[in-house]
Order: structure tokens, then sequence, then C-alpha cells
């Protein structure tokens, strides 16, 4: 089995085990993909569980020689001769078909690791294909397969594991299923009239357009003809896109769909909602008709400058085109047996799209892409007919392209079990918004100016999102997780941050009391050597030029404070009109006056979280 490169593995890097790497003081605590176990007595049997877990979720380390009392794990060792048989009586009972259903190891998987002069047993757990799951133990899957999650290993339901089982069987296409009891009267004429529009629209020579309405949806996939039989219906994926609401929930079709678009525009928590758009009997909820109404509410929210290419007018940015790849896959990824329904949200600063299901593919393939595994094949089609879906596996990078180039933060997305699910939120803030680093600064102070870029992304996601992991950084920096692993640590023994372990994971959050010692440090600097700053530092900026008569003169902080004050007394204005205003660098006003006005209450912010876009006015007394 060959693993991609971020496949999480024993030795790769510094020659070191992963897990060793894990905390700094090892071993600390157990993680969602690592598992420590003691081996005195042989061959743990609770092993098989973990290695049915790890495979069939997203892969982990079983090491085995680690012992735990009242939370505390101890490294124990074990001896030369102990280690031979439990590697003999691993590889016999993992080749066992009775007792595991399958191996899907490789020699180097397995291997013995020094450990403070102590020999531990590791076992690398890739992830198993599509085609592999589910991995179970005895011959009988129902009952015998488990998965990972925060908590450990647990068992899969008998629901989970027929789920498993139909992704499997690639011969199988779940949205092809001809539905024996609906005819062509379950489909919405109107829906099947409006979407041939929009292919015609995008494709005015296509050959089927001139072809009946049921001629039309075979070429689709819409609705199939058996060769044997000659039995004739609509397909599920025929009635998701075109049927009627009844028709679709109906116990041989999909009963559990619900698709769902909410748009959270308030400052008020007490709102619920401002807009959604749900199965609420005044239309007919098919997949089309909720993508023709949804996808006008989503792009509203994004910027349509005003662009021509080749002579044409193109109203779409390529922030566009992500979030409508987005929208489509979780229309056409959705596991419409699973438990729960799709939800879209649109909010100030993010969208989220959540749809139930499990991924069929590796999180590192998911963002590599290239690797096309779609759980709805004609839905696929029918979107991409209308030019509104991507296949080949381009569809994420489109995604991470569209972000990227509107400088917005990496998409990232999180899976979710009990129930099985997948959530993608495509947040709209800069990468290190401006109020990021003022507030970045007045914790940290000048020790901002010597980080990294890397060390301060992990810094400034931080602050965002309240706390990191490990997996959250993955796919921020251009790290190796076991690098981001030593980043994590070195930034926790600086005092930058502190780390929190939470059952088997760890996460970490800034370290607000960083300048608890040294309070008197920035007090000191205030009046006396403030204005120092400011002249030399004003003196040299690119706006300096700015500056009018009435600035020229050196402000005390107070005039200065009292100043801006007038500047903002009417209207929201961003920094650098603030700076223009006054007469001083934007640096300055970032540094040293703009956080104290905000923490005297004396200015307030446009935007309560951080935004890119961010204003300021002066609090009315």
């Amino acid at each position: 089995m060959v693993q991609d490169n971020r496949q999480l593995s024993l030795f790769d890097f510094e020659n070191q085990p992963i897990f060793v790497l894990q905390n700094e003081v090892f071993p600390e605590v157990e993680s969602f993909e690592v598992e420590f176990k003691s081996a005195l007595g042989g061959l743990p049997q609770d092993l098989w569980k973990t290695y049915s877990a790890f495979a069939n979720s997203q892969g982990g380390i079983i090491a085995l020689g680690i012992v735990e009392k009242n939370n505390v794990f101890t490294i124990e060792g074990l001896g030369k001769e102990h280690i031979e048989k439990l590697q003999r009586d691993f590889w016999n009972q993992i080749n066992n078909r009775k007792a595991v259903s399958k191996n899907i190891l490789e020699n180097q998987d397995v291997k013995v690791c020094l450990l403070e002069g102590k020999e531990v047993l590791a076992i690398n757990v890739p992830v198993a294909t599509r085609t592999q799951k589910p991995v179970f133990l005895t011959t009988n899957p129902f009952g015998n397969t488990y998965k990972r999650n925060h908590e450990g290993d647990y068992h899969c339901t008998d629901d989970e594991v027929r789920r498993m089982l139909a992704d499997a069987d690639l011969t199988l296409k779940p949205d092809g299923r001809m539905l024996a009891y609906h005819n062509f009267e379950d489909f919405d004429a109107t829906s099947i009239r409006q979407y041939k529009q929009l292919l015609s629209a995008s494709k005015p020579d296509h050959p089927w357009l001139t072809l009946t309405d049921k001629e039309f949806l075979i070429q689709l996939g819409a609705y199939t003809i058996d060769r044997k039989t000659r039995k004739e219906g609509p397909t599920v994926a025929g009635m998701l896109m075109f049927g009627k609401t009844l028709s679709i929930v109906d116990d041989d079709c999909c009963p559990k769909f619900f698709p769902d678009y909410r748009e959270y525009f308030s400052d008020n928590p007490a709102d619920r909602w401002t807009d959604r758009v749900y199965p609420d009997g005044t239309w007919e909820a098919n997949l089309f008709q909720f993508y023709r109404q949804v996808w006008p509410k989503l792009s509203s929210k994004l910027p349509k400058p005003f662009q021509l290419y080749e002579g044409r007018r193109v109203d779409e940015t390529l922030a566009h085109e992500a979030l409508r790849e987005a929208f489509i896959n979780s229309l056409v990824h959705t596991d419409y047996t699973a438990s729960g329904n799709i939800v879209i949200e649109s909010r100030l600063e993010t969208f989220l799209f959540v749809n139930p299901g499990t991924l069929l593919v590796s999180l590192d393939q998911y963002y590599q892409g290239g690797v096309s595994e779609c759980r709805n094949n004609n839905l696929q089609k029918m979107f991409m007919m209308i030019g509104s879906a991507e296949k080949a596996g381009s569809g994420v990078g489109k995604i991470l392209a569209g972000w990227k180039n509107a400088h917005w933060r990496r998409p990232f997305l999180y899976i979710e079990s009990k129930p099985d699910r997948l959530e993608l939120p495509l947040p709209m803030l800069s990468t290190i918004p401006d109020d990021t680093l003022i507030e970045l600064r007045i914790l940290f102070g000048d020790e901002i100016d010597v980080l990294g870029g890397d060390e301060l992304t992990v810094l400034a996601t931080c602050q965002i999102e309240g706390d990191i992991t490990n997996q959250r950084l993955q796919y921020l920096v251009d790290k190796h997780k076991t690098e981001i692993t030593k980043l994590l640590q070195d930034l926790c023994k600086r005092g930058l941050l502190v780390s929190d372990n939470k059952g088997r994971w760890t996460t970490y959050h800034l370290n607000k009391q960083y300048r608890a010692n040294d309070s008197s440090s920035e007090d000191s600097s205030s009046e006396d050597s403030s204005n120092e700053d400011s002249s030399s530092e004003d003196s040299s900026s690119e706006d300096s030029s700015s500056e009018d008569s009435s600035t020229k003169k050196r402000l005390t902080n107070e005039e200065l404070i009292a100043f801006i004050e007038q500047v903002c007394a009417h209207e929201y204005m961003s920094l650098e009109e603030i700076a223009k205003r006054v007469g001083k660098s934007t640096r300055h006003l970032i540094n040293r006056i703009i956080p104290r006005m905000i923490e005297m209450e004396r200015l307030v912010k446009l935007y309560h979280d951080n935004h890119p876009n961010q204003k300021y006015k002066t609090r009315e007394s």
C-alpha cells in the first residue's frame, strides 16, 4: 500500500517516532491519532478495536509498552524476547481472516522504537481506502466495526456499516437506483423546463435539447429503463433533482431529505435568522429549485467588480467560482441515506456548508486534489451540464484557489462522527487582519516583530478562533504535522502559547498572562518616551509628508487622542483615513494609539469581530 506524502508514519521527521513529538514531555496524553497500550501480559485484545477504528477513520499509531495509571502515562518498555513474541502474535492474528477482516499494513508499519533507553513496539495504521472499508473484527461487520473520535474507539451502528459497505461497492450507484413505485408524474415539469432553458443558454446547440422530456431525462440519468425486464422509472438522482417534494421524501426514495439555507445578518443574538429557504410547502423542494433560490442569495455577499474579458462583461470572480463549487459539492457528495440534512449558512463573515456522510478519500487526498470520488455521479453530471460543477478532483483546488485569490483565510474541512457529517466553513477574513495584529501587539509587545511567518499565522489563528490544534494548522502552514508539533512546542517554551490537553487531543491558546510580570514596562514608556518615539517614527514615515500645519508640532498622546476623537466624531473611518487626517503613520497609530483608545473606551469599532475593512468612530458619551 503506497501512502501519500502527508500520511502519518512512524519515522518521518529526523528519524524520530512521531508520537514522541506529540507533547513536550512524553508521554503526556493520548490523542486522536495516537493510542498507548501496555503489553506486559501479551498482545492487548483491545488493540484490534483501535486498529479497526484507526483504519476506518483517519489513521493513527498504536504504541505498545506504555502503561497508564491515574491518567499518567509511563514508558514501561518491553524485553527483546517479549517484543519478538508480540510481533509474531500480531502478524499471525492480523492475517487471520476469522479474527480481522483485512490486513492493510506493510512490514515497515511495525517498528521497535527506543524511548528513554527503553524499547516499545509501535504500529502505524494507515487510512483504509474506500474499497477496503469497513475494516472489522471476526467475520461479521455488524457489531464488530469501530471508528475513532475524540472520546476514543466506538462501535459503529448498523446504519454506519451499511453505508461503508455501499460506498465500497463501486458497481453500486446510489443515485442511479430505479424507484420501482415512482413514475413520470412524480417529476416537476417546471423544474425540467427551467433546467432545459439553462442548458440552452450555456450550450444552445446541444443535441439533447431536441429530445422529448423522457429521452432527455434518460440521457441525464434521471430516468432509466432496465434492458432485461423492460421496467422503467425515475432514478433517485432524477427525483432529487427534478422531483416533487412529496415524491422525494417517500419512503422508497429519500425520506430524510431536507435542504436548509439560513442567513444570519443581524448583530442581535436573539435573532434566529434573517432569511431562510427550506421545504415549507410553498415550492417544490428539489435540488434544482433549491440551487436556483439559494445561489443568488449566497453570491450577493461577494463583490462583483465590472470586468471585461475579450470584449465580454464578466461579473464573477474566482471567489464566486469557489463559492459555487463548495455549494454544489455539498449537494452531490451528500449521503442521502444518512441521518441529518444539508445545512448551508451565510453569516456576516463566513459561509458554512454542512452535509451528511463521510469523506470517500483521505484528508490529504482531498486537499491535494486529482482524485475524483463522487457518491452521487448522476447528480454531479446534471450540475456539470449547466456549468455548475467540476469533475476529476479539481473542485477542491478551485475552492482553495478562489479563497486565496481573495486574500481570505484558507478553508478547512471538519469531519464529524455520530452522526457522520462534513463541515466546510469559508471564512471571509483576511489571513492576518489589522485588528488581529493590534491585539497580538497589545498582548506580546515587540516580541511580534521577531516572529516568522508561520509563527505569526499560528498566533493570529489562535487569536481569531480562540484556540488551535495541530490538525487545524496542517492546512494553514506549509509544514508536516511533526514540524508543526515542534513549532507549537517552541511557542509554548517562549511563553506565547499555553497547551491544554482535552482527553485525546491537545489544543493551544494564547498566553494572556504573558506580560503580567512585566506590566510596568509599557507604563514606564508612556508619556515621556512616546513623544520621542512618535516624532522619530513619523518623521521617517512615508505618509509624513501629508501632515498639515496643525500636526507638525509635537503632540502629547492625550492631544493626539483628542484630535482623533474630533476626526472620528461623525462617521466611521478607516485606519488609513485617520492617519492621513492627523498626520501620523498607520504603524504608529496601530501600535500605540488606537489600541489604547479602544481600551479607554474612547473609540468603537464598526465590526465586533476581526474584519479586513475595520473602521473606527468616537464613542458617544
